[in-house]
């Protein structure tokens, strides 16, 4: 079974033409929501980071 460039590229082109893309319009609210999501979340990492860097302390002195 050798390695054949042309076939792959076609049936890589065939998988393309079916795909269905998103529209700018959903692009763009999807854009807005993993940017949400993504500051909600690190705001919630560093909020419990220094929450514990608080507690690790008083144990520590």
């Amino acid at each position: 079974m050798a390695f054949n460039p042309i076939a792959y590229f076609l049936e890589s082109r065939a998988e393309l033409a079916k795909v269905v893309w998103p529209t700018r319009t959903e692009t763009i609210r999807l854009t807005i929501i993993v940017l949400l999501v993504s500051v909600l979340t690190g705001a919630y990492i560093t909020g419990l980071d220094a929450l514990f860097t608080k507690i690790a302390e008083r144990f520590i002195k």
